[in-house]
This record gives C-alpha cells, structure tokens and sequence, in this order.
C-alpha cells in the first residue's frame, strides 16, 4: 500500500524547508515533484518560485504579474504549472498502474497559487489514486479541494509547527528509505 502524507502548516511554519531537507535526506529514492519558495527583494515579499526536483526553476506568481488568476496581491502564471510542474510527474502520470517501486513524490505545495490550474488538481487526484508513495505540503484553511484530500482514509495528516519542524524530516526519512 503506497504511504501518503500531507505536511499541514500555517505560512512561515517551514514546510518548504521541511520537505526539501526530507528530499535531501532521501539518498536511495528516485525523488520526483516540486518545492515553492518565496521571492524577495530588499526583505519584502514580491512573489514564489517553483523549482522541479530536476532543477528546472520558474516564476509562479509576482505582484508585479496582473493575473487572471490573482492570489492575494500576485498574479499567478498557471503556464508554469502546465511547463514544469506537470512535467515533473511523467513517471508516475504515464505509468501510474505500475510506478518505479523506488519513487518518491513530493509536491510543496498544493496551495490555492498551485490549486488555481484545474489540469494540476486533476494531476493530484490521479496522484492520489496511483500506488506511490506522496508526501505533499498543504496550506492549513479550508478548501473544498485539500479538505476532500484530508478526509481521505489512506491520508496520514501531519501538522507541521515550529516545534517538529527540525525533527520531522528526519523521522520521515526513516519511514520512507525502508519502504
């Protein structure tokens, strides 16, 4: 039975940092999926980045993008979405009936910028249906889209918080390398 594991946690608990030292600690799993990160100049927020577990990097979002579609003050460009984000599960997506028994998706985040491309929601429902192994960050409030994900029997849901934050990685790494 594939593990999935959503990482719940408030903006600025760490789940970027988390996951990405999770993939770091993960030596003998073929990593797939994606990380966010913010982008700042002179100490202020001005928009996220997304970069594929291949390297691949591309503005997500910027206040300086006019959006449709707008999250908060950024214009988010769901081309990203479509040219790296998707791309980086053609594993799993092409052969989801029989992955690589060694993968390992991780997806930071399936936020409401990620969320707002209606071909990657579709992406995550089949991710979440295919037998591999899925540990994702997901934002805290309410979304008919992650709460459906949240209730699901097959999740384990974990709040991340500033007091597991440093451990948790670790302890995922674990579990995960001997699966």
């Amino acid at each position: 039975m594939a593990t999935r594991i959503l990482l719940e946690g408030r903006p600025g608990v760490g789940k970027t940092t988390a996951i990405r030292r999770l993939a770091a600690l993960l030596q003998g799993r073929d990593i797939v999926g994606f990380t966010t990160e913010e982008i700042r100049q002179g100490g202020a927020r001005v928009g996220f980045a997304l970069e594929t577990a291949a390297g691949r990097r591309a503005v997500l979002a910027h206040a300086g993008f006019p959006g449709p579609p707008k999250v908060g003050r950024y214009g988010v460009d769901l081309g990203v979405m479509d040219r790296l984000a998707l791309p980086a599960l053609p594993a799993l997506m092409a052969a989801s009936a029989d992955p690589a028994p060694r993968q390992l998706v991780l997806i930071d985040e399936l936020g409401r910028m990620e969320l707002a491309s209606a071909s990657f929601r579709e992406a995550v429902r089949s991710l979440f249906e295919a037998d591999v192994d899925v540990v994702a960050t997901v934002h805290a409030h309410s979304d008919p889209f992650t709460d459906a994900l949240k209730q699901r029997p097959d999740i384990e849901l974990i709040a991340l918080t500033r007091a597991n934050r440093n451990a948790l990685p670790e302890r995922l790494a674990t579990r995960l390398e001997h699966r």
